[in-house]
């Protein structure tokens, strides 16, 4: 009897087509294929219409393929689920409910089999996990940005998903409050161990984060242009890897696809 290889995350032969009345159709991504590992930190990176977001909704669930399959451990994605969380650019909390509250509904969502002690000791968990213990019994109005963006991140987490999908999120918020979030996401990967798609327009973000980078050529038609490999020990210090030769290549590597091969022309 045949044994089917377990792969974890895999993309085949995806395209994406858009239907625009009396016109041909849109192909926002074409031949995409990709394995992506167990437990493996990976950003998508290209210039604004390279499909990055199409992407991660049809791996989410949010929206289907035109063609190809989507497959998390062999089993294909026809739809959203817990096994797959979303963070977005806007944290998407409930503005009547605390941040105790935004993330005890998600767990009680997903696990209602939990009683009254075991679902208290999750939420404090991932409440605890990003540091925000004395602001629990806040509302969202009542906190800044780079905290409601912690807020989406454990109620993510909390729903224990086997891949965590994050569509720019960091991307509104001022240097120094990204940079406090990337350190608390290496953190909490660090501990949890699951999968992290990291959709970003920033070179550093994608070198200080990820474990591969994939680069996207300009849509439309838009499919994986290169894939570089980032060889740095985890976990990782910022201040230390400036000096690093490998995240000097890496972003090298990065900027010279974005701005050279695939650079946008001049309008």
């Amino acid at each position: 009897m045949e044994t089917v290889e377990k792969k974890f995350l895999s993309l085949k032969d995806i395209e994406k087509r858009f239907k625009i009345p009396s016109k041909d159709d849109y192909i926002a991504v074409t031949d995409v294929n990709l394995e992506i590992k167990e437990n493996e930190i990976i950003s998508i990176i290209g210039h604004s219409g390279c499909g990055k977001s199409t992407l991660l909704n049809m791996i989410s669930g949010l929206d289907s393929q035109t063609s190809g399959d989507i497959l998390l451990e062999n089993t294909h994605i026809l739809g959203p689920g817990p096994e797959r969380a979303v963070v977005f650019q806007n944290h998407s909390l409930l503005p009547w409910l605390t941040v105790y509250q935004n993330i005890e509904m998600a767990v009680k969502k997903v696990m209602p089999e939990l009683s009254k002690n075991e679902l208290k000791e999750r939420v404090e968990k991932f409440v605890s996990m990003v540091n925000l213990d004395h602001a629990k019994d806040k509302l969202p109005d009542e906190i800044s940005g780079g905290m409601k963006q912690r807020v989406g991140i454990a109620r993510a987490l909390s729903i224990k998903p086997k891949v965590l999908l994050m569509d720019e999120p960091f991307g509104a918020l001022d240097s120094l409050t990204r940079a406090n979030l990337q350190e608390h996401l290496m953190r909490i990967q660090q501990k949890v161990k699951n999968t992290v798609i990291i959709i970003t327009h920033d070179v550093d973000e994608a070198v200080l984060l990820s474990d591969r980078v994939i680069m996207m050529t300009n849509g439309p038609e838009a499919t994986i242009g290169e894939i570089l490999e980032v060889n740095l020990e985890h976990p990782r210090d910022r201040v230390a890897l400036q000096n690093d030769p490998e995240y000097i290549r890496c972003r090298e590597a990065i900027l010279s696809f974005l701005y050279s091969k695939y650079a946008k022309e001049d309008e």
